[in-house]
């Protein structure tokens, strides 16, 4: 016998979650229209990353805390549906989701609060600047094409599979992405980004894995 590909279960509650994610859209569109629109083609736009290293980034300015609420929703329901896949066993509420949003949130917010303190602490934020706004910067992007991918998972009956493999992929486009664009600095300190990969990247994600699974 099969598995049943989707699961049948009461989803008012991911619909509630659809529509205050939405709302945070409307926020930052409100709080700044065009940061808005260049953070959603960010993974298509390279100047954009550069004029966004040469302004002041603050960490909790309204726009980036917002914009990272919503990027950890998104990545969180990602996860909470991959998780239900591959454990059918796996009790489908808001409860289960809210669990994975706890642990999704503390990992990238103890990861960009580590990286921020470490670039302070050894003095070297203007030369890798860029390498930490693009990495947060194409994983805003990745999340407003999830945000559209989960509503049609949701709502139009797309299949489980087409929905994991095509966000691997957008995962996978991101760090070629970030990659190519970071080349100059990688290439040139290839120790340390095979270091930082490995601690800051690798590591965390088999953490946080082995966490949730």
């Amino acid at each position: 016998m099969q598995a049943v590909d989707k699961f049948i279960y009461s989803n008012n509650w991911i619909t509630i979650i659809f529509i205050m994610l939405l709302v945070c859209i409307v926020f930052l569109k409100l709080l700044n229209a065009k940061k808005l629109n260049e953070s959603i083609f960010a993974l298509f736009d390279f100047s954009f990353i550069e004029d966004e290293s040469s302004e002041p980034n603050n960490l909790f300015s309204p726009f980036q805390s917002i914009l990272f609420l919503f990027s950890v929703s998104t990545v969180s329901l990602l996860v909470y549906y991959f998780k239900i896949y591959k454990q059918t066993e796996t009790t489908q509420s808001f409860t289960t989701f809210f669990t994975l949003f706890l642990v999704v949130f503390c990992f990238f917010f103890l990861k960009k609060v580590l990286e921020y303190a470490l670039t302070r602490l050894f003095l070297i934020k203007n030369q890798i600047s860029v390498f930490v706004i693009t990495k947060a910067n194409y994983l805003y992007s990745v999340s407003f094409i999830l945000y559209i991918l989960l509503i049609l998972y949701e709502y139009a009956n797309v299949k489980s599979v087409y929905l994991f493999y095509f966000s691997v992929f957008l995962f996978l486009l991101r760090f070629v992405f970030f990659v190519i664009r970071n080349k100059k600095l990688i290439f040139n300190k290839l120790f340390y980004f095979i270091l930082y990969i490995c601690a800051f990247e690798i590591a965390p994600l088999f953490v946080l894995f082995n966490l949730m699974f």
